[in-house]
């Protein structure tokens, strides 16, 4: 139960200077963003998956977390920010490099998710092209959490959110690793041992747990060749770290948020069985 604690909080200060950087960059928008700023940055997204998918590539999970709060307040479109969750790495080079993998072989994983994530984002950029965006701004979030940092100033009200975001994250994740640690991770890991079509549903399901320990899980049974490479990438592509938390947390659209989800779930599911009958 300490251990549970202690990683919970270790996972929450990691993810706190990404959380303060994204307020910083929303509250100057909100403050110093005219309708000149406003064309280039709507310019700007139409090159969003591609940068999504890169930044996502990054070992570390804080930039999904980041996109979920940059989506929520319309800064980047929905095809960047799926671009962001399939190609986030999480903790899966960490591993795979402590382990001496061929750095040949990740380099192609990793290739291979970001280039998924592109060509995701810009076919869900395309389908949404004609939606009409509503658009929010940093003041919603400050009357949803009832923090009055209106009149704080940019850096003062950065921290407020960034403080609050936290405790979310930080109970959160103290939950999510109570729950793991109850059930068990070799049980998690036995969904994927049935060599049978319903393992890349599996997969895809543990990859989306809002928590490193999805990725963990699912590198390691790679690389114990007790699952294929198939599992691996449906798995992988799905985890997204605490992003998908976030999302949930900071857009108001259930209907939108539940969209992304699936997206995000089969795009891994399809795309581990694909890359299995192919090789």
């Amino acid at each position: 139960m300490i251990d549970c604690l202690i990683d919970g909080l270790i996972d929450t200060l990691k993810l706190l200077p990404y959380l303060l950087i994204t307020f910083l960059l929303l509250e100057f928008l909100e403050h110093k963003l005219s309708k000149k700023n406003e064309k280039i940055l709507s310019k700007a997204k139409k090159g969003g998956p591609i940068i999504g998918g890169l930044l996502g590539s990054l070992p570390q999970c804080g930039f999904s977390s980041m996109a979920a709060e940059l989506f929520s307040n319309r800064i980047i479109t929905m095809g960047t920010l799926i671009a962001v969750f399939l190609s986030t790495s999480d903790e899966m080079l960490p591993i795979m490099i402590s382990e001496k993998v061929n750095i040949l072989l990740l380099l192609k994983i990793i290739g291979f998710k970001v280039l998924v994530g592109i060509i995701i984002g810009f076919i869900i950029d395309l389908l949404y092209k004609k939606k009409k965006e509503e658009k929010n701004h940093i003041h919603e979030l400050c009357e949803h959490d009832h923090c009055d940092c209106e009149n704080d100033g940019i850096f003062l009200a950065s921290i407020k959110h960034t403080l609050q975001i936290g405790l979310f994250i930080l109970i959160a994740n103290i939950l999510i690793n109570i729950v793991i640690f109850k059930i068990g991770e070799d049980k998690l890991g036995n969904l994927l041992l049935h060599k049978n079509i319903l393992t890349y549903f599996g997969a895809s399901l543990i990859g989306l747990i809002p928590n490193c320990a999805g990725s963990v899980i699912i590198t390691e049974l790679y690389l114990a060749k007790l699952i294929t490479i198939g599992n691996l990438l449906a798995g992988l592509l799905t985890g997204s770290g605490l992003g998908i938390l976030l999302l949930f947390r900071t857009n108001k659209n259930m209907k939108e948020n539940i969209s992304i989800l699936s997206i995000i779930y089969f795009v891994g599911v399809l795309v581990g069985i694909v890359v299995d009958l192919v090789l």
